[in-house]
């Protein structure tokens, strides 16, 4: 059974988006809605990481001996200069897309072993990760216009 695996990669991937969020409100701390929304998406990753922790626990979690490449190439730091929020927030999108598309496998998985808990837990990770998708799309779409056409 390799369920194991994936309950592997929403959790890291969950961790991977506390740090990610605290990461772009630390670096554009001036635009306030930034901050505190990312320090709010930040503690609600950490709640989901924390809950998908006890089924790492009940299925014996498989560590993944692929490193995680996402995680990896995106937001190791923060941009300096006129694109910089706009790519961070882009960046932080796409990781959240990431545990979106896991957490739609590892649901499938969990519905096949009829573990109503863990499915119960993949549709709250579902909830968040759409309202953390819907925050960035609107922000970014906020930050595009002057990004891409006043000059610096």
């Amino acid at each position: 059974m390799h369920i194991g695996k994936y309950i592997d990669l929403v959790h890291r991937t969950e961790e991977d988006l506390v740090k990610a969020f605290k990461l772009v409100a630390n670096a554009h701390g001036d635009e306030v809605d930034v901050y505190q929304t990312c320090m709010l998406l930040s503690s609600w990753s950490q709640k989901l990481a924390d809950e998908i922790e006890v089924f790492a626990k009940k299925y014996k979690e498989e560590r993944d001996e692929e490193p995680d490449r996402l995680t990896q190439t995106l937001l190791k730091k923060t941009r300096k200069g006129g694109m910089a929020l706009l790519r961070d927030l882009h960046d932080l999108y796409l990781i959240v897309s990431e545990v979106e598309v896991c957490c739609t496998i590892l649901k499938q998985g969990a519905t096949g072993l009829r573990d109503k808990e863990l499915v119960a837990s993949c549709e709250e990770v579902e909830r968040q990760t759409k309202r953390q998708l819907s925050w960035l799309t609107t922000r970014m779409k906020s930050a595009a216009p002057q990004t891409l056409i006043v000059a610096e």
